[in-house]
């Protein structure tokens, strides 16, 4: 289904009034979607679908997951996230994990940014080259 340049007009609206401080405020999300669900106006589904978009986008966006072969020091954890937070902007949300398949090094992704520095990542890169 093809989605209207009014349907996507309208989502973008509905978005942009969600945001308070150039941030997503859930109880405003949360109100835009149960007014859809109650009044069901023209092309609903479609600015659902839009809107449902623009809010997933955004917390990809305001999300870090970090990857270590081994846990971090909440030294290191600190100085991190101040460090991403610089770049990306205040509001981030961090998820830690492990994963031995790195080899050693850290893959750091926010949003659609991925920062590779693993072991792992650069023997594939040296792979690659020859």
């Amino acid at each position: 289904m093809r989605l209207s340049k009014q349907a996507r007009r309208v989502a973008k609206e509905l978005f942009a009034r969600c945001r308070v401080d150039d941030r997503l405020d859930e109880d405003r999300v949360r109100a835009v979607i149960r007014r859809l669900a109650t009044t069901r106006p023209r092309g609903h589904v479609g600015i659902a679908r839009y809107f449902q978009r623009l809010v997933a986008l955004d917390l990809a966006r305001r999300s870090a997951l970090v990857e270590s072969a081994v846990p971090l020091p909440p030294d290191l954890r600190g100085t991190l996230e101040s460090a991403l937070a610089r770049r990306h902007g205040p509001g981030l949300r961090f998820t830690f994990t492990e994963n031995p398949g790195l080899l050693g090094g850290l893959r750091v992704r926010v949003g659609s940014d991925v920062y590779d520095g693993s072991i792992a990542g650069r023997l594939a890169a040296l792979a690659a080259r020859f």
